[in-house]
């Protein structure tokens, strides 16, 4: 069948399909716009883990989703597919997991000397690992871009869109990225873990194409974090919880506040979401929540605002979901990923 077949031949308002696709809709990868990339992957998670089936908990609630959305006009027919999570990288992580979480122990026991070799290689062996999975995503990023797809990383841990950014920042001359998050991600290798979900942003700075990063929502910082932004001279702007809070409580609308986020960005937007930049009652189970936050209408009606200023989204992603077992994350994450589909796929 066409896609316009498909289109044809689907209830809207019917059931929603258990067929093994996202929302339960028709499409597969060839007929859909946008397509969200699974990566299985929470092997330098500083706390709590299971985000690597994250993507299988998205996939089974979201058959709950009705499909009409208020902002976009018939976004069902964008079409929207999601790929299966990588079996052999999710077994890669879980077997690194281990691992990680003993060199964690070692180091918070004072890095005790009689182990510091054995972890020493353990901590080699997990920074290749990252490595090979950024060029991974990086290759497979790029090939859906080069297929005329959009594409939105659906994680696994918050380290997972950097090969993604590093490949959009060849078709993009510069492009700037909306952070939805608790955490700044500024620490350098947080752990010894180059590519630490704690050091994402650190490691995307570097990448000359992003002309800003524009942080919302930020709650639990380090000093030295605020030195990087510091030093980053007007690159990076920072909308702390604790001074949105303050301004409402004075008075200031929210809608005012996100003028003042979107005037920070360029006319072309990544956006990185990360489910902990909610208040925790959307996310209790996220690797590292954080009292305070953002409500799900405040973050939806700044994504709206984003496309109402003419501004495109070019990719985004979705990181610390809470993995299989945990219904209500994969149901509001699955929320999150329909509205970011389909703003994004409106501006194509």
């Amino acid at each position: 069948m066409t896609k316009q077949e498909k289109i044809n031949a689907f209830d809207p308002n019917g059931v929603g399909l258990n067929n093994g696709h996202f929302i339960g809709l028709p499409f597969n990868e060839a007929d859909a716009k946008v397509v969200l990339f699974p990566v299985p992957w929470d092997v330098t998670v500083s706390y709590n883990d299971g985000t690597a089936s994250a993507s299988e908990n998205i996939l089974e609630a979201s058959t709950q989703l009705d499909l009409y959305d208020a902002d976009v006009k018939d976004a069902w027919k964008i079409g929207i597919y999601m790929r299966p999570a990588d079996q052999i990288w999710k077994r890669r992580s879980e077997l690194l997991r281990p691992k990680a979480i003993a060199y964690i122990e070692w180091l918070e026991a004072g890095s005790p000397d009689g182990q510091k070799g054995m972890m020493q290689e353990t901590l080699t062996q997990i920074n290749q690992a990252c490595m090979d999975l950024k060029a991974w995503i990086s290759d497979k990023s790029r090939a859906l871009i080069e297929a005329g797809k959009l594409v939105g990383i659906v994680g696994g841990d918050h380290s997972t869109p950097l090969g993604y950014l590093e490949t959009l920042a060849s078709y993009y001359p510069t492009f700037g990225v909306l952070q939805i998050d608790a955490h700044m991600d500024l620490r350098e290798a947080y752990e010894g873990f180059t590519y630490s979900h704690a050091s994402i942003f650190y490691n995307a700075l570097k990448i000359p194409a992003i002309q800003s990063l524009v942080q919302v929502g930020i709650r639990d910082y380090c000093e030295t974090e605020l030195a990087v932004a510091a030093k980053e001279e007007g690159r990076i702007s920072v909308f702390y919880d604790a001074d949105i809070r303050s301004a409402l409580y004075q008075g200031k609308n929210f809608d005012r506040i996100c003028d003042e986020i979107i005037a920070k960005l360029p006319d072309h937007v990544y956006i990185s979401f990360d489910i902990d930049g909610l208040a925790p009652s959307f996310c209790p189970n996220t690797g590292t929540p954080v009292p305070g936050g953002l409500d799900y209408q405040e973050a939806m009606y700044l994504l709206k605002k984003v496309i109402d200023s003419g501004r495109k989204i070019i990719g985004f992603d979705l990181c610390e979901v809470a993995g299989v077992g945990n219904e209500w994350e994969g149901n509001v994450a699955a929320r999150i990923l329909y509205k970011l589909a389909n703003l994004a796929g409106k501006g194509m």
